[in-house]
């Protein structure tokens, strides 16, 4: 009999990592691209500022925990000795604390601003209906969580009205990198997902034709990134691009010879670093 639960379950179903990166990308955003709150104090004194934060990742564990809800079927097949639910944690435990999460983000979101609350809402029905429905299906539930990750960063330029462009810059490159990731994930998860009949890309095109679909991805990604960039007309952010795209360019190379499951797990964690590396530009700003 699996247990209630335990603290390490919480914390392993709800990928801390993960939720580090997240929090950490949107305090940078706050920190180097707007600087100052609406009262024109400094944004990191600003309360409604760890509100947003504080939600986010809230509702982003609790996205964790219902995708691993659904999916447990699908995880004993593709990773079973990472599987929690039936294990560490009971089922009905998972609705609860899942419950409770998107509950407590979007009220946490309210207490920044009605706003916030609402897009809150909609991004915990969302990853809800990722989960129940959508991540089974070819490319939409890709695009879905990639939206969302995107949509982490330009709230917080949103709320405060500010940097508005070089926001969406970093929105757009966080949209591009994670779709590119989510689809390696759908490669990577390809026995589990055919036994239970989900029609992602890599089952419903074939492992080929969806490595070009990534590779046209590729190119709308460093279009998208260059025109914004052009746009800004900032020599900094200009020169960094120009060096993490070279980074970039081994990242799709890797994915070009890929072909075997160790090879996509070691792209997925790439595809982080990649994250954390175009983050870290924003000190350059």
């Amino acid at each position: 009999m699996p247990k209630s639960f335990s603290i390490w379950s919480v914390l392993k179903i709800s990928r801390p990592v993960n939720l580090v990166i997240v929090a950490f990308a949107q305090l940078m955003t706050a920190y180097f691209l707007v600087e100052t709150s609406r009262k024109g104090l400094p944004v990191l004194q600003d309360i409604n500022l760890y509100f947003i934060i504080l939600s986010t990742v809230i509702i982003a564990a609790a996205g964790y925990m219902i995708n691993d809800y659904y999916d447990v079927k699908i995880d004993y097949v593709n990773k079973p000795d990472e599987v929690i639910i039936g294990k560490g944690m009971k089922r009905r435990v998972v609705l609860v604390f899942h419950t409770f999460l998107s509950l407590s983000g979007i009220a946490i979101g309210w207490l920044a601003s009605p706003r916030v609350a609402v897009i809150n809402f909609i991004a915990t029905f969302l990853l809800w209906w990722y989960s129940n429905s959508l991540k089974r299906l070819p490319f939409i539930g890709n695009f879905s969580v990639a939206l969302l990750t995107g949509l982490s960063i330009w709230v917080i330029g949103y709320y405060y009205q500010k940097s508005e462009l070089l926001v969406l810059t970093y929105a757009i490159f966080a949209f591009f990198l994670n779709l590119i990731r989510e689809i390696i994930k759908d490669i990577e998860d390809r026995p589990g997902d055919r036994k239970h009949g989900c029609r992602t890309l890599p089952i419903v095109i074939g492992f080929r034709n969806t490595k070009r679909v990534i590779f046209l991805i590729a190119i709308c990604f460093v279009c998208a990134i260059m025109v914004v960039t052009v746009k800004i007309n900032n020599l900094h952010l200009f020169i960094y691009f120009g060096g993490l795209s070279i980074l970039f360019f081994v990242f799709m190379y890797k994915i070009y010879v890929a072909d075997r499951k160790a090879h996509f797990s070691q792209l997925s964690i790439l595809s982080k670093l990649l994250m954390l590396t175009g983050i870290f530009s924003m000190g350059f700003l």
